[in-house]
């Protein structure tokens, strides 16, 4: 006897008298096993088990086992600060690698964080003070290695966005600022709380094609806005839409473009795209992509001072405040009218980075093969930010392409972000004055260098070959960003991806299934042109849990599956189906809906004359088959183990009835 078309799992447990009891036509006929009924679960068990598989999978207190009180504090303190359980085996070896990673990404993250800010609507140390404290909590609290903390584009995009449309950066600096600090703190919330529940599937629901599509809208969008320091614009669209931007552009094509405004930032960013090019070609070479911004700003800070292309309209940083982290605790609305529109802010910015931070992490983890607790990150990401709002910081989250750097430049664990934050700590105590003659178009250069890498053509290409609905949502959310706003184009991402969700959800597939030749193996014939049916017999296949969503669908397909199978017998004058078998191998569950279309579907059946068979319902299903009495309905013994079983007992009764 052969396999049935999907494998049966081993059901422990399960009633020594199902288990062992046979169904023969004869007495020379094979064994033909029964499926077995699982022995009745307690009630608070069965919860306690479903509680446990959806918020506790990876089982985080199975190290707590078997531990005496004071090693389960230990243990429970560093389960909360990671850095207690690695630092014990740190080394001069490790030491080396964190040292040079950690430089390379402070060459890189300076003049990105300068540029990050100013499309966040906020001041240049903004972006500095960021980097500085953020990084600090994360290398305390995260469990990732490689990941590099720190503002990103996408999250400053989306944040100077939402924030802009509730107050105007220009007339209202200082309750705009406020403003950016609560929603900070809500962002920091909204992860920790995810974290602390163990909610993290929820970012989950945004698909990984309507991320592709948004990123890369965003990366168009971001490098659209940046099109003002780069042409030296003065006048410029706070709209983020690629018509009213080009309009705004070309508006002041004659007499607001400033030619060595041009020459800077074309020619900077000529350089800065060739550096890219020499780090993608070699690895070896990595190192020169992440110096490049740095050096792109020294360079163009000493050519405007010493030609003072400034007094010339070249537009200059011209201030950055000198010293650390001053603090904003009281600055964060806890009352009055913005404390709603910070929390509404906060929770989709906080949402966003989460997401990007835990892909990355996950990314690099799966090439150093170890394993990244999700929810240990939320809570670390959440408690970074929410320091972070008190001490003049907006949302930071994991960089992508800071994270490469840091990952190629071989770093071994998170020390390379202390080293990192220390550098702009001395920056911010020493230097940023010598950042007063930066022209506006090197920062624009290199953020239109470090977002062009978002724009990932092959990933939307292998999603058009692999999913042409994905492609949809792609799509949708990169247009919805280009064309209209963030705003929009991430509503369209999660709308479209829940709208996938509902799709698969509400409309299962199903299949009829046929012999593969020379086996006792049934397959889609679809799939298997070669497989085929057996006279008299309707075998079909539901690919899904039938619950109340979809289970009227079920139903009627599978009736009219029974109906086209009735049409075209009669039209070839071949006898009639008189057993439709539904193979419920992929059937994980189902709910009092779904038995409920199980009955119309027997009841309908009945009406023509044919028999109802199930085979291989798995321990969930049988145990609420045989609990709505519906195994009484059907009769045990249309009930089989396999669809090689069903079809092998009802033959010899087509044969008969012939």
């Amino acid at each position: 006897m052969g396999n049935s078309t999907d494998e049966v799992p081993e059901v422990k447990g399960m009633d020594i008298r199902s288990m062992s009891s046979s169904r023969r036509n004869s007495q020379n006929s094979p064994y033909i096993h029964k499926v077995g009924v699982p022995p009745k679960q307690n009630l608070f068990k069965e919860i306690k088990n479903t509680v446990k598989e959806t918020f506790f999978a990876d089982d985080p207190l199975r190290s707590f086992k078997d531990q005496s009180k004071s090693r389960k504090f230990i243990l429970g303190i560093q389960a909360i600060f990671p850095i207690l359980e690695w630092a014990r085996h740190y080394n001069l070896t490790k030491f080396r690698g964190d040292l040079l990673s950690g430089l390379t990404i402070a060459s890189l993250c300076i003049p990105q964080d300068i540029g990050y800010a100013r499309l966040a609507y906020l001041k240049p140390q903004y972006g500095l003070y960021s980097s500085f404290v953020p990084p600090l909590v994360y290398a305390c609290m995260g469990s990732s290695r490689d990941i590099a903390i720190g503002p990103v584009a996408v999250v400053s995009l989306l944040l100077g966005s939402l924030l802009q449309a509730e107050i105007d950066p220009d007339k209202n600096p200082a309750e705009y600022l406020r403003l950016a600090f609560t929603a900070t703190f809500f962002a920091g919330v909204t992860q920790a709380t995810l974290g602390i529940l163990r909610l993290g599937f929820l970012i989950d629901f945004l698909s990984h094609a309507a991320i592709v599509g948004f990123m890369g809208g965003a990366a168009i969008t971001i490098s659209l806005q940046q099109l003002k320091g780069f042409l030296g614009i003065k006048t410029f669209t706070k709209k983020t839409d690629i018509i009213s931007v080009m309009r705004s552009v070309w508006g002041s094509v004659h007499h607001g473009w400033n030619w060595q405004t041009l020459v800077i930032g074309a020619s900077f960013l000529s350089f800065l795209l060739f550096a890219k090019y020499i780090g993608k070609k070699n690895k070896k070479f990595f190192w020169v992509p992440a110096i490049a911004p740095l050096i792109s700003v020294v360079l163009s800070t000493f050519f405007v001072y010493i030609t003072r292309a400034d007094k010339d309209g070249v537009q200059i940083v011209k201030h950055i405040d000198k010293g650390i982290n001053p603090s904003s605790a009281s600055q964060i609305y806890f009352t009055g009218d913005y404390l709603l529109k910070g929390f509404k802010i906060g929770v989709v910015a906080g949402m966003i980075a989460l997401t990007e931070a835990v892909a990355i992490g996950r990314t690099f983890a799966g090439l150093k093969d170890y394993q990244l607790d999700g929810n240990k990150e939320m809570v670390a990401l959440g408690a970074m930010n929410i320091v972070g709002s008190m001490t003049s910081c907006y949302v930071a989250t994991g960089s992508f392409s800071r994270s490469a750097v840091n990952y190629m430049a071989g770093c071994q664990t998170a020390v390379s972000n202390i080293v990192m934050s220390c550098v702009v700590f001395l920056t911010l105590e020493f230097i940023t004055p010598l950042f007063k003659y930066t022209p506006n178009a090197i920062l624009a250069s290199i953020i239109i260098s470090a977002v062009i890498g978002l724009i990932d053509y092959d990933a939307a290409l292998l999603i058009w070959k692999i999913d042409k609905f994905d492609f949809v949502a792609c799509m949708g959310a990169f247009f919805g960003v280009v064309f209209s706003s963030v705003e929009i184009g991430l509503l369209i991402a999660v709308s479209i991806s829940f709208a996938k969700i509902l799709l698969q959800v509400t409309r299962p597939r199903t299949a009829i299934l046929g012999r593969l030749p020379r086996t006792s193996v049934y397959r889609n014939i679809q799939q298997y042109p070669e497989a085929t049916k057996i006279p008299g017999l309707l075998i079909t296949r539901v690919d899904s849990a039938i619950y109340f969503s979809n289970s009227n669908y079920v139903k009627e397909r599978i009736l009219r599956w029974l109906t086209d199978e009735e049409e075209h017998l009669k039209e070839a004058n071949l006898p009639r189906v008189q057993f439709l078998i539904v193979e419920m191998s992929p059937v994980t569950d189902i709910d009092t809906s779904g038995i409920h279309a199980l009955e119309e579907l027997h009841r309908s059946l009945q009406k023509r004359d044919v028999k109802l068979v199930l085979a291989n319902p798995g321990q969930m299903v049988i145990d609420k088959l045989h609990a709505s009495k519906f195994t009484d309905v059907v009769g045990e013994d249309n009930i089989f183990l396999t669809v090689g079983d069903a079809v092998l007992t009802l033959s010899p009764k087509l044969v008969e009835e012939v």
